[in-house]
């Protein structure tokens, strides 16, 4: 039997792309992008008045990029909350008692400079509207306005502009094309910090003794005061600086009538 030697011919297969297998460690699709979590707002919240305090704090909590790192019922509490926790912005009521909100402001700029503040008032008060315009603060709100204003507002401070109420930002153009000291609306003494804490507390009823143990200082500083305050204003009674804080703003003159003048 004559046995046939068979000769190695090539197959002349290929390997196909469509069918090659990827390598274990490659993917065929492309991995998703991870999405990075925007960081909350942080909020503070300063009204004397509880009711208006719950009200802002419900319509904050309702959004999930706000979060609310405290709440103070007077001005002197809210520089204490800007300082201590740094919020992005600090809503805060103008009319509060030991320290009312534009002067809160005014050291929030000093003692905490990246925190943003968006002034509240039920009123469109001239005095504090010239203060606001003085001190080139953020923004300027009428307690009436609806909630995606204020929203409006924080965002618009936040990103390191600034906002008032339609009715505000109207008041300001006005006031601007105005003379200076008409009608005596803008103040020309300017007072120090210290006497603007001692002038209104004077103005809300506390004696020396009271000031002092408040504001942690001397009676006789609290004295000294009393007396820059008189010299600077040329007014020599209680009862004519507690009318000088109403109408410069110092206090709200809403509650003029609580006073005794």
């Amino acid at each position: 039997m004559t046995k046939v030697k068979l000769s190695k011919r090539p197959t002349g297969k290929t390997i196909s792309s469509q069918t090659a297998k990827p390598l274990a460690n490659q993917s065929t699709t492309p991995a998703p992008s991870k999405k990075i979590a925007s960081k909350p707002l942080s909020i503070g919240i300063a009204d004397d008045h509880t009711f208006i305090r719950e009200a802002l704090r419900n319509m904050l909590d309702a959004e999930e990029s706000i979060r609310v790192v405290g709440e103070a019922d007077n001005g002197r509490k809210a520089v204490e909350i800007a300082v201590a926790e740094r919020p992005d912005v600090m809503l805060m009521d103008i009319g509060m008692p030991r320290m009312n909100g534009l002067e809160a402001a005014r050291q929030i700029r000093q003692t905490a400079p990246g925190v943003r503040v968006v002034l509240l008032s039920a009123f469109g008060n001239d005095n504090f509207i010239n203060q606001t315009m003085e001190g080139d603060f953020d923004a300027y709100l009428l307690k009436d306005s609806p909630s995606n204003l204020v929203m409006h507002a924080i965002h618009e401070v936040v990103g390191g502009r600034k906002f008032f109420s339609p009715a505000i930002s109207h008041r300001m153009r006005k006031i601007g094309t105005e003379a200076p000291n008409r009608n005596g609306s803008r103040p020309a003494v300017k007072l120090t910090s210290r006497e603007v804490e001692v002038l209104q507390l004077i103005a809300e009823g506390f004696a020396n003794k009271q000031i002092a143990g408040d504001l942690e200082i001397s009676i006789k500083t609290v004295e000294k005061h009393r007396q820059n305050l008189m010299d600077k204003l040329h007014i020599h009674d209680t009862a004519s600086l507690t009318r000088y804080a109403i109408s410069s703003g110092v206090i709200d003159n809403t509650v003029q009538t609580l006073l005794p003048l």
